[in-house]
């Protein structure tokens, strides 16, 4: 594929995620099947659709600095100039000269000579002069929200709970890709063989210390790999495996994951279990429950019966006291995948966190009822909100005397997390700056009567 048709795909992909809310992982994986993209070109493609929605505030603030403020700019014209800013001051792939002159050619194509002018003006400009010190805006918050690209009610929201030097830190990494991690299906290949296999196909990885079946993919694309082609490894971030990892399950047992899909956690607690037991899956839609069924089977894992069901209605479906784990993998505003899915930090409102707190909540209580005495509940979330995560936790055993947090919880974690600044009274908050993962929390409560 030419430089200038990689590049109108790259705008057409980021119109599509910035005007539609689409999801960027899911259209760029779509975009590069469906077009039958080279490695080399997806590498670029996938970049520079990343890095533009990943700084898009603090593009746009360098772009505001070149034009007049009451000026209309098409939206594709806007996305032209972010892309290419992004290109000139981010990455050095690429000369200056040759993105200014595709972009004044991609302006030409899609628009007319007064479009072009303009574009090939401002990029000329950043040429000469550089972008604008952003080290010059006085204020502190708005400083950082435009330096990291992160709306400053988020940054007023994460100042208050945790800091400013922590919240820094969590908008600094935000800003670049996290390593993928991987999961060995251990019924099928050990650790040691799936890491000897990948080096040699030319992967450089290490080990998770979160879990035993985790691999950290340093370099390669493991989409390419025959490892997962044949169903022996599975993507999940290492946050996700310490779910499985401390839910502490037994061949055997019968489990609930109340919001199971796309079902990663539930395919890793069926190998703890040995694929020996059931698990109880549900997720509140149909189309959902087919991602379950579908990484089930890649895995050769037959116990989990996946079902569509609204997770506060499951105490209509089972009898008080079933099930000897439970997993609640709450819905919730995912602050802590930006990393992976930057779009989300711009469609989000301080709004979405206190109603999805409100549905958390009526899950944690509803399903409550199902676990046996003695039993263990583990809540998680893939967000680093305190009202979503602690707060939910301690408003539910204020209200349920025969539930506690799990002391042992803490004990039994992995070495490297058992100190971690994140540990509360409520349980283990990971921060995506720590450990280089997704931001998460995750308790483990027990039902003492």
């Amino acid at each position: 594929m030419s430089k200038y048709l990689l590049r109108n795909t790259i705008i057409d992909l980021l119109l599509r995620i910035d005007q539609d809310s689409g999801y960027s992982h899911l259209l760029i994986s779509h975009e590069i099947k469906s077009k039958n993209i080279s490695a080399k070109d997806e590498g670029l493609l996938t970049e520079i659709v990343y890095g533009t929605i990943q700084r898009k505030l603090t593009l746009d603030y360098f772009i505001d600095h070149f034009i007049n403020a009451n000026k209309k700019m098409d939206s594709w014209v806007r996305m032209l100039l972010r892309m290419s800013i992004y290109q000139m001051v981010y990455l050095d792939k690429v000369p200056d000269h040759a993105i200014i002159h595709e972009a004044v050619e991609i302006a030409k194509y899609r628009g007319h000579k007064g479009i072009s002018s303009l574009v090939n003006a401002i990029l000329r400009n950043v040429q000469r002069n550089g972008v604008p010190d952003t080290a010059l805006i006085s204020d502190e918050v708005r400083r950082l929200s435009i330096e990291t690209s992160h709306p400053e009610w988020l940054v007023k929201r994460w100042i208050n709970c945790y800091g400013f030097e922590t919240t820094k830190e969590m908008c600094e990494a935000n800003l670049h890709h996290k390593p993928i991690s991987i999961r060995v299906q251990p019924m099928k290949m050990s650790r040691e063989d799936a890491i000897n296999h990948l080096i040699n196909e030319g992967f450089e990885v290490s080990k998770s210390f979160f879990s035993e079946q985790g691999i950290i993919i340093e370099k390669g694309n493991i989409l390419r790999s025959s490892l997962f082609s044949e169903g022996l490894v599975t993507i999940q971030d290492q946050s996700s495996m310490l779910v499985g990892e401390m839910l502490d399950v037994k061949p055997g047992y019968k489990v609930l994951d109340a919001c199971s899909a796309p079902g990663g956690k539930a395919t890793h607690i069926a190998e703890k279990m040995e694929n020996e037991g059931v698990i109880h899956a549900h997720d509140l839609h149909e189309k959902k429950i087919k991602l379950i069924n579908k990484k089930a089977k890649e895995l050769s894992l037959s116990i989990i019966d996946a079902k569509a069901a609204d997770a506060r209605g499951l105490k209509d479906l089972y009898e008080p006291e079933t099930f000897d784990r439970i997993l609640i993998d709450a819905p919730c505003s995912g602050l802590g995948v930006m990393r992976g899915k930057p779009d989300i930090k711009y469609n989000k409102k301080s709004e979405d966190i206190e109603r999805l707190a409100v549905i958390q909540k009526d899950i944690l209580a509803s399903v409550s009822t199902l676990l046996k005495q003695n039993g263990l509940l583990i809540y998680s979330t893939c967000t680093v909100d305190p009202a979503e995560n602690e707060e939910v936790v301690e408003e539910f055993l204020k209200s349920h005397r025969n539930y506690s947090v799990d002391t042992d919880f803490f004990e039994e974690l992995p070495d490297c997390l058992k100190n971690s600044k994140g540990i509360t009274d409520f349980g283990l908050q990971l921060y995506p700056q720590t450990y280089h993962t997704d931001g998460f929390f995750l308790t483990r409560l027990i039902r003492t009567t």
